[in-house]
């Protein structure tokens, strides 16, 4: 009722003028239940620069050089339901809208309490783990397919345009979170705060953006200020099966009281003994607390303050032996003590954020946002150490059936089968076992419980200014600091029933088995620094640029930035290894990244537009990629070098009362990047040494990319109450050269060179580069709704492993290729493998009730309802390292080092309910 009141309403304003004449536009919004006025409410003339707020009283008023002819203005506010009203431009005259009722948008404040948790998977992201996570909820908007890519493509770690986390920019009250050791976010350190999340502001790509030059795969600002949140509360619980088994948030915002203060506060807890995957646990809290106090109509103040300590217990990546004998939720990473699950790879993040954000209208046309944050705290990663012990590892090799059975003409079926019986009837870690071992070897830790760990202090400030310089120019810039400060070490946890634990490297000898060679043979308990013990300090300083131009039938912008990035090592360890270069300071790496981008929007007419976006940038490569192997010593990557980065993309978009699309198409050029892994080979040549197996570090320079492919976003309201949609990605990332290999190792010391890997036209890893959906929701008048999604997937790879794509893989220890080297069998092994295409159908529904002023309801999503069986990703172990040792591996029964991979999950729920008042 309320919507045709609203339709009936602004179809008879009508008012005239002439081309290049002023007009001026006002109106009041008001809560369609009680009629009061509601403040802060964004007015936009759609597709122009023209954009105000409502006043304490609700009222807006807007004035300038209006296009005229029709026009739709767009009403928008946080938790409720979007207008949009014709009204035509003409003869100069004013248009007021006397009063515009909103009403609260039910099902957007399902979803927003709801959705955005089942994306948890990237609270748990490992700075060390392949990247899988796209830039999520947060980027979620009105777009079709952005909706469909953070909603239904997020559960298979979909990432639009094939782009990680450390590709886009994510911004809480203009500051930049993204972590200078990898380039992500930490998703950890805002977990929880759903409810706080709500303001936010994306730009796709390499858009124009109001508050930092951004990056390949857009921006997203937080916008978590006292009184930019709507006056209430919120209490609400949930239950689920996939990350964590329950939730509860409350939180309250008092909203901007007459005096100028506003404050803002949030509480929440997630835990759980295991999620979907076998021995995941979580346990997990949040508090937020917001104080702003608008001193004048000039200044504003506000302070923030977020703490959310998280722990999360890991899962496994599995061989295809593993699942087929333990299923697809397996996870060789806990074992039962007491009668409790302990995981051993439990993750841990304590990171305390503190923000003191100034804003202050210098005049009616420049505005100056500026921001302190720090952020200090520690990251910690623990893991199951031994020494002189068997792998404790239940899903290690030598203790599965492959490596009993051997080659298919010679098989060892009775003691596969003995492997077979212990790893299919338990197959978890024995902690009992491993404290008697420790206690029969006379209180010395055989094995022991120790945490990778990282103890940061950060500091950022910026300053972003806005000017308009009239209705059709507008510029932005800003000038940022980020100083870091990080301490890295590892540390003991449990010494598991032993009294001390002796600091060397059992697999050296002599000065290379000493962790510190000022400290030789140190006995160590609990709590105490081992292996590696080491600083880095970062500064990062850059300043950004923009003019925005807005007139009636285009658009146009243009931005630059540029900066310094400087990064040094400090090693508090003397290395056995590496004594000559490992304590002390390192060389001090310096860079000069910059950008420039620019764009373009044609508007033919209210619903049809054109935009172009184009960019060029030279970033500096984040901390992991700049040391080839900071824990042990100071070498610095050979021929280190700024990333060039080149976008383009093309879109269309059409807009009308019953339709709105989107058709995109990009091409992303990544060029002289660094790529840094580690892992056990077996059949390194070119050592100078009969032994051909190591633990190295993998070193890839000169690496380039191509990233080519379109997306389409489409949705129908068909009626009133039922909308249908549609989302295409096509996609195609491949690497488009073939970059250089080095390898390090403590235990070959000298840098080996293996020249060019052969890795042109072969796919890049993560997710799947094809994805389609087609759904409906179907939106009751009696505030109940229900929707469903079938989702197709296609063109997911394994990540392939370098080193056997160079001549190593051909190449005998004497520097000759294998007198029985096959190239046609070895095209075979190395084919890269794809993904098997698979379809996931999902469901959402809920109903909500009005009782007063209070909203009380449920919601529900079903993932996977027909519980498909299906693969998010994979790699391809290292250990295989040339010709012989792969093609032995696969003329076994069932291979011993098949790739590794990561399974997605079966049907699971969410389950909320809800108050707000």
């Amino acid at each position: 009722m309320a919507k045709n009141y609203l339709f009936l309403l602004f179809l008879s304003f009508i008012s005239s003028s002439a081309f290049g004449q002023s007009y001026t536009l006002s109106g009041k919004v008001v809560d369609i239940v009680n009629g009061k006025p509601l403040s802060d409410i964004e007015i936009h003339v759609e597709n122009t620069h023209f954009t105000t707020k409502t006043d304490i009283n609700g009222s807006f008023f807007i004035e300038g050089n209006l296009p005229p002819g029709n026009q739709i203005v767009l009403v928008e506010a946080e938790g409720f339901t979007d207008q949009r009203l014709p009204v035509l431009f003409e003869n100069g005259l004013p248009v007021h809208i006397p009063l515009i009722p909103l009403e609260v948008n039910i099902t957007e404040e399902q979803l927003q309490i709801g959705i955005i948790s089942l994306s948890d998977q990237e609270l748990n992201a490992d700075a060390g783990d392949a990247d899988y996570s796209i830039s999520g909820l947060l980027s979620a908007s009105k777009d079709a397919f952005l909706t469909a890519a953070a909603y239904d493509f997020s559960a298979t770690f979909f990432r639009p345009r094939g782009l990680g986390s450390e590709r886009g920019k994510i911004l809480i009250n203009g500051i930049e979170m993204n972590k200078l050791y990898s380039g992500r976010p930490q998703w950890g350190n805002w977990g929880g705060l759903n409810d706080m999340q709500r303001n936010r502001i994306f730009t796709l790509g390499t858009a124009a953006n109001d508050y930092t030059f951004g990056g390949l795969a857009g921006t997203t600002n937080i916008i978590m200020r006292a009184s930019q949140y709507r006056r209430g509360g919120r209490v609400s619980y949930a239950s689920s099966n996939r990350t964590y088994k329950g939730r509860i948030i409350g939180s309250y915002n008092s909203g901007l009281n007459k005096n100028g203060w506003a404050y803002s506060v949030s509480l929440a807890r997630r835990y759980g003994n295991e999620g979907y995957m076998d021995g995941s646990l979580y346990d997990a809290n949040s508090i937020f607390i917001a104080v702003e106090k608008e001193i004048n109509p000039a200044h504003s103040l506000n302070f923030s303050a977020f703490y959310t300590p998280n722990r999360r217990g890991k899962s496994s990546a599995n061989t295809q032996e593993v699942i087929d004998l333990k299923g697809r939720r397996y996870n060789s990473y806990w074992g039962k003590q007491d009668g409790e699950i302990r995981n051993s790879r439990t993750r841990k993040i304590k990171e305390p954020v503190f923000m003191l954000n100034h804003y202050w209208n210098l005049s009616e046309k420049i505005n100056i946002n500026t921001n302190v944050a720090y952020q200090f705290g520690s990251m910690g990663n623990s893991r199951l150490g031994y020494d002189n012990a068997p792998n404790p590892d239940p899903g290690y090799y030598q203790k599965l059936p492959s490596y009993f059975i051997g080659y298919r003409d010679s098989p060892n079926r009775e003691t596969a089968y003995r492997a077979y019986e212990n790893f299919t009837e338990d197959g978890q870690i024995n902690w009992d076992g491993l404290y008697k071992t420790n206690i029969l070897y006379g209180g010395n830790a055989c094995y022991y419980l120790y945490e990778d760990r990282v103890d940061d202090k950060q500091l950022t400030a910026n300053s972003i200014v806005n000017v308009r310089i009239n209705d059709n120019v507008n510029l932005n810039a800003s000038i940022n600091l980020k100083s870091l400060t990080s301490h890295n070490y590892a540390n003991t946890l449990d010494l598991l029933g032993a009294t001390t634990y002796l600091d060397i490297d059992t697999f050296n000898t002599g000065d290379a088995a000493q962790s510190d060679l000022n400290n030789p043979n140190r006995r160590v308990g609990e709590g105490e620094i081992i292996k590696y013990n080491f600083e880095i300090n970062a500064l990062q300083a850059d300043v950004f640029m923009q003019a925005q131009f807005s007139y009636n039938r285009f658009d146009f912008f243009l931005s630059a930035s540029g900066g310094t990035t400087t990064y040094q090592r400090n090693g508090l360890f003397k290395n056995g290894n590496y004594p000559e270069d490992s304590e002390g300071k390192s060389d001090k790496l310096s860079f000069a990244p910059y950008g420039i981008k620019g764009g373009m929007t044609y508007k033919y007419s209210g619903r049809h537009i054109f935009t172009m976006n184009s960019a060029y940038l030279k970033t500096a490569p984040v901390l992991r990629n700049a040391f080839s192997n900071s824990r042990q010593n100071n070498r610095t990557v050979i021929n280190l070098q700024n990333e060039g980065n080149i976008n383009l993309d093309l879109s269309y978009i059409y807009r009308d009362p019953i339709v709105s699309a989107r058709l995109t198409g990009y091409y992303i050029a990544m060029n002289d990047a660094t790529e840094i892994s580690f892992y056990y080979a077996d059949g390194i040549s070119g050592l100078g040494r009969n032994v051909t197996t190591a633990f190295v570090q993998e070193v890839l320079t000169n690496v380039d990319k191509t990233h080519l492919g379109g997306e389409l976003g489409i949705e129908a309201q068909l009626t009133p109450t039922i909308k249908v949609k549609g989302a295409a990605a096509y996609g195609q990332y491949t690497y488009s050269n073939n970059p250089d290999l080095y390898l390090t190792s403590d235990d070959f010391n000298a840098e080996v060179e293996f020249g060019q890997a052969n890795l042109k036209n072969y796919r890049i890893a993560g997710g799947p580069q094809q994805a389609f959906q087609l759904g409906f929701e179907y939106r009751d008048p009696e505030y109940w709704f229900f929707g469903t999604t079938a989702n197709y997937f296609s063109h997911a790879y394994v990540d392939i492993a370098p080193l056997t794509r160079t001549k190593n893989f051909y190449q005998d220890t004497d520097g000759l290729p294998f007198n029985d080297y096959d190239p046609q069998l070895a095209r075979e092994l190395l084919k890269q493998e794809r993904f098997e295409d698979y379809m996931l159908v999902n469901a959402i529904g809920g109903k909500s009730w009005r009782v007063g002023s209070y909203y009380v309801g449920f919601f529900a999503v079903i993932n996977n309802v027909l519980n498909t069986t299906y693969k998010t990703g994979g790699f391809e172990q290292g250990r295989s390292a040339n010709f012989r040792t792969l093609q032995e591996d696969a003329q076994r029964e069932t291979r011993i080092f098949g790739p590794k991979y990561w399974s997605g999950y079966g049907t699971s729920y969410y389950l909320n309910f809800y108050i707000r008042f």
